[in-house]
Parts: structure tokens; C-alpha cells; sequence
């Protein structure tokens, strides 16, 4: 059997976990996924591209394993998340090209948001905290709010930026209390990655190789049980602590990747 991709079963693992692990975590899974790729020398092709957002869509899958009844039964929930799902639609949509040309797998300005948006949440963590008024469940939020949401993660089409940390941040400052503003995060994703990967297939005109679709299924799977897993344990995490650890690993890897690689 003839092998297009460059990608071996070992590399597209290790991708997998990367992004089953960082999904849902504020410090950017589109920027570990460069970072990983530019560590084990895995060249930018396109089916590498697309293989790094289809695998998003084996994390997305574990929130709706998890999430299920809220999502099929909570109408209110379906209003906000389609709200703030509308900006980065329309973003994507009109950016698609440049995005993929120029900005995914683009390791400078990786780097650059990762050590920014590592700044921004421990300024952000340092000044904010959850007033007695703050929004404590997804359907106190407003869809004007949602909305809002919604911009922010539109910034996270830049690798590095963090999907996750831009729409908790953006939820903590338009009042929304933690646990909601993470759950808020989880299932925003579903709309959100699900349409990216979607647009990607159809944009690719799914002409991959067999072992390429092989390495795709493979990839879907390891992210989606470790993506279960990682959910779990931030959820469980933000109710007693802080994000300011991530900020602080955000600029050391910045940093470190850095010196390293660059």
C-alpha cells in the first residue's frame, strides 16, 4: 500500500492526546497541536492541517457523550450557545482561506498569542472575582451576552489564541460565574468545531488516501477518551482553583519553545 501522508501512526497519537488533552483547557489546542507537529519535525502538508481540526471533532464528540440530555432536552441552553456561535461562523467563513493558509500552523504567531493570552488571563484572574450577582447557570446568561461571547472566541481563529480561554475569560467579564462560563466553553464547542471540521471536508473534497482516512479515524478516537477523561477533571478543578496556573504555563512554554526550537 502506497503512504501519501507524511504522518506515521505514532505522531498522529501523540497529536491525538495533545489535542484531547488541551481542547478544553484555556492554553490554546491549535497552538500545542504547531508546537507538537514543529517538535516532531511532521511537515505543514494539507492533510496534516486537516487532521489536526478533524481531531477536534473526536473532543467535541466527549461533550455530547457527556452532555447529552442537556443538549437535547434544555431548549434555553440551544438559544445561547447558537447566539454566540454566530460571530465565529460568520469569521470562519469569510477567513477560511487566510486562516489556513497563513495562520494555522504559522509558529511565530503561535507563539506570540500563546504568551500574550498566558498575560492576559493572570491579569484577568488578578481583577476578577464571582460577585454575588454573577450568572451562575448557562441560562441566566442573555443572548446579548452570548453573543459577546461569541466575538470573543471569533479572536480564537488565531492559532495560540485559545478557543477555550477566550470564551471563559469573555464569559468572567460579562459576569458569569466559573463553572458556568466552562460549561458555557464546552458546549459552544460542539457548533463551533463541529462546522469547522465540516467545512474543512468539504473545502478538502475529502481526497485523502485510505491509510490518511485510517490515520483520521485513529486520530478521532484517541482524542475523544482522552478528551472524556481531561473534562472531567477541569470541571472538577475550577471549583477550587484559579486559572492562573495556565497563564503562568502558557508564557513558559512560549518561552521555552522559543529558545528551543526557534
Amino acid at each position: 500500500m502506497c503512504i501519501i501522508s507524511p504522518m506515521t501512526i505514532l505522531q498522529a497519537l501523540v497529536l491525538s492526546l495533545v489535542e484531547g488533552i488541551t481542547e478544553f483547557l484555556p492554553v490554546s489546542s491549535t497552538g500545542h497541536l504547531v508546537l507538537a507537529a514543529k517538535a516532531l519535525d511532521i511537515p505543514q502538508t494539507e492533510f496534516v492541517k486537516s487532521f489536526e481540526i478533524f481531531i477536534q471533532l473526536g473532543a467535541i464528540c466527549a461533550v455530547v457523550f457527556l452532555y447529552w440530555r442537556t443538549l437535547l432536552t434544555n431548549k434555553a441552553v440551544w438559544g445561547r450557545v447558537l447566539a454566540a456561535f454566530v460571530p465565529t461562523a460568520i469569521v470562519g467563513l469569510i477567513f477560511y482561506q487566510i486562516i489556513k493558509s497563513y495562520l494555522i500552523g504559522n509558529t511565530y504567531v503561535t507563539l506570540a498569542a500563546l504568551f500574550l493570552g498566558g498575560i492576559a488571563l493572570i491579569i484577568i484572574e488578578w481583577t476578577h472575582k464571582d460577585d454575588s450577582w454573577s450568572v451562575d447557570s448557562i441560562e441566566g446568561i442573555s443572548y446579548k451576552s452570548a453573543f459577546f461571547i461569541g466575538l470573543f472566541q471569533a479572536i480564537s481563529v488565531i492559532p495560540g489564541i485559545s478557543r477555550a480561554a477566550a470564551t471563559i475569560l469573555g464569559a468572567l467579564l460579562l459576569g458569569t460565574q466559573r463553572r458556568a462560563a466552562v460549561e458555557f466553553s464546552f458546549l459552544l464547542a460542539v457548533p463551533t468545531m463541529a462546522s469547522a471540521t465540516g467545512l474543512d471536508m468539504v473545502r478538502s473534497s475529502l481526497s485523502f488516501s485510505p491509510y490518511e482516512y485510517f490515520v483520521l479515524l485513529l486520530g478521532f478516537v484517541a482524542s475523544f477518551i482522552t478528551a472524556l477523561v481531561c473534562i472531567k477533571f477541569f470541571i472538577r478543578y475550577v471549583q477550587r482553583n484559579t486559572f492562573t496556573p495556565f497563564g503562568i504555563y502558557r508564557i513558559v512554554l512560549a518561552v521555552v519553545f522559543w529558545l528551543a526550537f526557534m
